[in-house]
């Protein structure tokens, strides 16, 4: 083809007949046989998959499994008061509970008589595992309970109905401070659930009550 002048010297003219056709189309190249199950059994292989599987199960089971067990005791366990029938929706942690009632709604209720390790402000590493197994308890203490009674005492300073949970006739103060859960508590300073032995902290211990905090909340 002959060369025309131009403004930079003899230039070759540009066709679309000199683009050569791509081998494998406008995607990627083929890959070779066996590479994806490589790269699967790779993965599988592969311990940070395992951590992210473990971490996802471990978060799903903290929200579904609470959620599902008081959905049950709520669905199973109906409360007598003189509000009229009452149902616990959820146990807040080991002394605290949300409750409805026919004649008041929803509510959030600390329950009188005890105290319980705090499971939204610990004040340390052991007591919200001691917080934790509280919570659980209270949660198996109402659905084996045949029968779940509620008395209104009032309100606390935050607002919350002060109330007397009695399961099968007996308080629930006492159920939880006879497993082990729970101290005898009827207003004014709580201890500490803070100790430096950590037998004692799950035992229920005397290194529990080291020093005076705030009211219960």
């Amino acid at each position: 083809m002959a060369k025309k002048p131009g403004r930079g010297g003899n230039v070759t003219p540009f066709s679309r007949d000199y683009r050569t056709p791509p081998r494998f189309g406008m995607g990627l190249p083929p890959g070779r046989p066996g590479s994806r199950w490589r790269r699967l059994l790779a993965r599988i292989l592969d311990p940070v998959f395992y951590l992210k599987a473990v971490m996802a199960f471990s978060t799903l089971a903290l929200i579904i499994l609470p959620l599902g067990a008081d959905a049950i005791n709520a669905a199973l366990r109906p409360a007598r008061s003189g509000a009229g029938d009452c149902r616990v929706l959820s146990v807040i942690d080991g002394d605290t509970i949300s409750l409805w009632c026919a004649r008041r709604g929803i509510e959030r209720a600390r329950l009188t008589g005890f105290d319980t390790p705090e499971f939204y402000s610990p004040g340390c590493a052991s007591e919200l595992l001691a917080a934790q197994q509280a919570t659980w308890a209270l949660r198996a203490l109402i659905f084996r309970a045949a029968t779940v009674e509620i008395g209104f005492e009032g309100r606390d300073r935050y607002g919350r109905a002060l109330v007397a949970l009695r399961l099968d006739g007996r308080s629930v103060a006492q159920h939880m401070i006879a497993a082990g859960h729970a101290r005898p508590y009827q207003g004014g300073p709580r201890q500490s659930w803070c100790g430096t032995d950590p037998v004692s902290v799950l035992s229920g211990g005397d290194a529990w009550q080291s020093k005076p905090v705030a009211p219960a909340e």
